[in-house]
């Protein structure tokens, strides 16, 4: 095994913009923790756009390796859960942000932000669902608690063609709901379609200021929007229903008002997958080996090479990414 490895590190001038480069490091140059990984595979996230192309504060500290998720092999181990050899994930906890992150060879972190590597999966199959996926997972386990079960009527999923609303599409349907894709890309209809989608929802019916209360068309929702999209959703949901906002891909505003919540008992679920208890993404982890579609979720992914992560993160914030992008760490 090399003692040296490929990382990408984001840097700040003096003038406070960024650099990127990739550059060779060795374990010597990585960041506090008790759990040393062989990087297999990772993602690139809307997130992890951001921070490389510099369009949001997603970088803390500089300089950074970014990329918030990876899945991997322990190399050394001083935290008493894991040991050389264990198939690991991780989501979230600051990596990427604060911490050094994924887009590299090795990473060393806190044995307590990691969990084991479902079974059932590969690394790969692991970054195919990433963050994303698991933020996805999150938002219908938090619908089902709020009893927005498939009965209840129909569910939307804005940014439907996106990482977060590509799983939920899959997810949702292959559990029996009804659902309604809200996307940008009419043209991405037959792609949603295949996941699972009932109906397809012009992103322009949603993007506009949203009224206090418009027609009742769905029982609950999935938004990875946020801003005016989100005010929409919740002014059209129906009586007791509920929405799990994840995302704020159009703002982090949210031109509302309190209408829905009290004339017609909506609820508004908030959803972080960042800092989420232990408890909570074993259960998203155990949920998605079982409730995703592995053939959907090929559908949905496209897989490229650590040295198309740069060119990746800058297409993603621009909007030309479909569903998942993986990152095999050995091509």
């Amino acid at each position: 095994m090399s003692e040296t490895f490929r990382a990408i590190l984001v840097s700040r001038n003096d003038d406070k913009t960024q650099t990127v480069r990739v550059e060779e490091m060795s374990e010597a140059d990585l960041m506090e923790g008790d759990v040393t990984v062989a990087v297999e595979a990772t993602t690139v996230n809307y997130k992890d756009g951001l921070a490389i192309t510099g369009k949001a504060p997603v970088i803390r500290r500089f300089p950074l390796i970014p990329g918030i998720d990876f899945a991997g092999t322990v190399l050394s181990s001083g935290h008493a859960r894991w040991k050389e050899g264990d198939k690991v994930v991780l989501n979230g906890w600051g990596v990427g942000e604060t911490h050094y992150g994924a887009f590299a060879g090795r990473a060393r972190v806190s044995g307590d932000w990691l969990v084991p590597l479902p079974e059932t999966m590969s690394p790969l199959d692991a970054m195919a669902i990433g963050t994303a996926g698991y933020t996805a997972m999150l938002c219908v386990m938090a619908l089902e608690r709020h009893g927005i079960s498939p009965d209840r009527g129909p569910v939307v999923v804005t940014g439907a063609a996106g990482g977060v609303g590509s799983v939920a599409v899959s997810i949702l349907s292959r559990l029996g709901y009804h659902v309604v894709a809200s996307t940008g890309r009419t043209s991405e209809a037959d792609y949603l379609k295949g996941l699972g989608a009932a109906d397809i929802l012009d992103r322009a019916e949603l993007s506009g200021p949203a009224r206090p209360l418009g027609k009742e068309r769905w029982a609950g929702g999935v938004d990875a929007v946020g801003s005016h999209t989100l005010a929409n959703v919740l002014s059209m949901t129906s009586y007791g229903g509920a929405v799990a906002a994840c995302g704020l891909a159009q703002g982090m505003d949210l031109p509302s008002s309190v209408a829905p919540f009290i004339l017609r008992g909506v609820s508004l679920l908030g959803i972080d997958s960042v800092m989420a208890p232990l408890a909570l993404r074993e259960e998203a982890w155990h949920r998605l080996s079982e409730d995703l579609d592995r053939n959907k979720l090929a559908a949905l992914s496209t897989t490229i090479g650590f040295d198309g992560i740069i060119e990746a993160a800058r297409a993603i914030v621009d909007g030309g990414i479909r569903g998942r992008v993986v990152v095999d760490m050995s091509a």
